[in-house]
């Protein structure tokens, strides 16, 4: 598996062939403004739920890409209206065999709506597993008692999980969120985008360390491998 970072909470996964693009918020990004969203060409666009920060650039990606969108019910059915027809709707606790694999949604705390102000039903985490391997990306959310289930149910060989604070976790959740899903993995997203997410890197890569937590936070464009 390849994951590629675009700034924010929207990254790439690259596994069975495949291109799979979470939460695009990156034209609107000015940290982001070298990333050129027509060269991204994904397969899925992957939405954790309706936040402008997260759903931005939708739109221009599926046209040009005619990408199947997998969300929510609501968020699918908003972007629907708007011309997105290859969508899947899905909700908590539900699952589907893809062609990249099998995805679950999770349970997430945090609110949802869409940029116009329409409802845009629950939060949601994603685990995906395929023969590659396994991963959890959080989505926006605060540290949840539920992620215990994760680490029952799944062998993670990596996790992505919101690391700014104010608007969702702060590292010190995120590193107990790890231990939770028991994968010592972490790579931080939702952070430096504002000032509200800004946070110290060698602080919080330190305080990782020290609870057993390989924590990356990656620069815009950087590539890791597992």
């Amino acid at each position: 598996m390849k994951f590629t970072f675009y700034g924010h909470s929207s990254f790439m996964v690259e596994t069975m062939g495949k291109k799979l693009l979470f939460d695009p918020f990156i034209t609107p990004n000015e940290k982001a403004k070298n990333i050129d969203i027509n060269e991204l060409e994904p397969d899925y666009i992957i939405l954790s739920h309706g936040h402008g920060d997260h759903v931005a650039d939708v739109e221009a990606i599926y046209f040009n890409s005619k990408a199947k969108l997998i969300s929510n019910f609501e968020v699918v059915n908003w972007f629907e209206a708007k011309g997105v027809e290859n969508g899947h709707p899905m909700n908590h606790g539900g699952a589907w065999n893809f062609d990249f694999g099998r995805l679950k949604m999770v349970n997430a705390i945090h609110s949802s709506s869409m940029p116009d102000g329409s409802y845009g039903g629950n939060p949601a985490g994603i685990v995906i597993t395929n023969n590659e391997g396994s991963f959890y990306y959080s989505g926006d959310t605060a540290l949840t008692k539920d992620m215990e289930l994760i680490g029952e149910e799944f062998n993670l060989d990596f996790s992505i999980m919101p690391v700014g604070d104010n608007f969702t976790m702060g590292v010190t959740d995120a590193i107990k969120a790890a231990k939770m899903v028991k994968c010592n993995t972490l790579i931080g997203v939702h952070f430096d985008t504002f000032p509200y997410v800004a946070i110290d890197h060698e602080e919080s890569i330190e305080k990782a360390e020290a609870a057993g937590i390989k924590l990356t936070l990656p620069k815009i464009g950087q590539q890791i491998t597992f």
